[in-house]
């Protein structure tokens, strides 16, 4: 039987990027070549039902042999992230791992040096794959699809484990958002599920942020420059006195752990128009709903002092945290604890400092907590997977299946 590194290999090359700016499903049509490819290796190895949507979902079950076992489902991600390319990826194969610099790229220079990322010390002695530097590596998600696809190959290959159904999905454009727009709770048919996108070995998340989105637009008078006294407003900066008003050291660069955050992401304007993008992020809902309130009152104190329907305001919640959902069904998370525990990984349960599909999908009835891949560095040119976090990820995602068919 294959390893999950073999089959991840032949997914990365398979440009999966997906695009923020497409008013598509999926944001890019390519996504759909790595899913026709995952639907016939499926169906090769007996998963009769596997089908992708006009949507891009890729679905598929693989039939239990126990009666009353819960039904499962593993989920991953098909598209890789806009903030790298995607496109002919070449995948590095590092054995026995010296612990030192990695040259990712000889004639570019392109070196991953221990002093910035201390943790691959820890990597010694394994098999680590890399992308050339000139792109990302993809791990972010289709480790756990090539770990997923090699779940379902044990089970197939071991017909006298016993275990419930299985139900098994790829989704487009997670990295935009967009992964559970159109999911079919009800069509799927899972008890609970697990999304495959987590990173270092050992991780087990079912808290997440808490996340909205703002849109402001800030409205100037723009007056010839040699007339303009007392009567020019330049939005800019107003926009910056406005971003002043926000706690200074509630940002990214200063926040870490369960500290919530403001981030300024995109601010572009001219004296007459400024327009402003926030995300705005925190675990606990109180405080979630007292940023969004800060931002609202701030705006409203810039409109109070250069005239109202200066600053327009549009704020979108986007996703909230699981932790409400998954609470009531804990056992879900306790028996990926247990099970890391018998494979021989410490379980290390941690808060998300994002977002994931599971969060969605866990206020749409589908309680989904969030197991690591053993990849890290996402979403750049860094990204590296370590083989043999791989195959732990794949033991113990089936000892957990295994676990609910006794």
């Amino acid at each position: 039987m294959e390893r999950a590194y073999e089959k991840f290999l032949r997914y990365v090359v398979i440009n999966t990027k997906s695009d923020e700016a497409s008013e598509t499903m999926p944001s890019t049509m390519n996504q759909f070549d790595l899913a026709h490819v995952l639907v016939e290796e499926l169906k090769a190895i007996g998963i009769e039902d596997a089908h992708v949507d006009e949507n891009c979902y890729v679905m598929g079950t693989l039939k239990g042999n126990v009666e009353n076992a819960p039904v499962i489902g593993l989920i991953a991600h098909l598209d890789t992230s806009p903030d790298c390319s995607g496109e002919n990826v070449k995948p590095n194969i590092i054995k026995n791992y010296d612990g030192k610099d990695i040259v990712l790229n000889k004639e570019k220079n392109i070196i991953m040096h221990v002093s910035d990322f201390p943790y691959l010390e820890d990597y010694k002695g394994q098999t680590l794959i890399t992308s050339d530097g000139t792109t990302l590596l993809g791990a972010d998600d289709k480790a756990g699809i090539a770990e997923i696809m090699t779940v379902i190959e044990y089970f197939i290959n071991h017909p006298e484990t016993k275990h419930g159904d299985i139900k098994i999905c790829f989704t487009p454009d997670e990295e935009i958002g967009s992964g559970a727009d159109k999911f079919d709770v009800d069509k799927f048919g899972a008890d609970f599920a697990y999304t495959i996108d987590g990173s270092f070995i050992g991780e087990i998340e079912y808290e997440n942020f808490n996340a909205a989105s703002a849109s402001i637009k800030v409205h100037g008078v723009n007056i010839h420059p040699g007339s303009a006294k007392h009567k020019m407003k330049n939005s800019i900066l107003i926009g910056m006195e406005l971003n002043n008003l926000l706690p200074n050291f509630e940002v990214p660069q200063y926040t870490e752990g369960y500290e919530g955050f403001f981030l300024l992401d995109e601010f572009t304007g001219t004296v007459e128009l400024t327009k402003m993008e926030y995300i705005i992020r925190d675990h606990d809902m109180e405080k979630f709903l007292s940023k969004k309130a800060f931002l609202e009152k701030s705006c409203q104190f810039i409109n109070d002092k250069y005239g109202e329907g200066t600053v327009e305001l549009e704020l979108t919640d986007s996703y909230f945290n699981m932790k409400e959902k998954i609470e009531p069904v804990i056992h879900i998370v306790d028996s990926v604890v247990k099970a890391m525990e018998n494979v021989g990984v410490e379980p290390i349960v941690k808060a998300i400092r994002g977002g994931t599909d599971g969060a969605r999908l866990s206020f749409m009835g589908l309680p989904t907590p969030n197991i690591f891949t053993g990849g890290f560095n996402f979403h750049g040119r860094f990204e590296t997977i370590c083989v043999e976090d791989m195959d732990k990820a794949v033991e113990t995602i089936a000892e957990v299946i295994r676990s609910y068919g006794k």
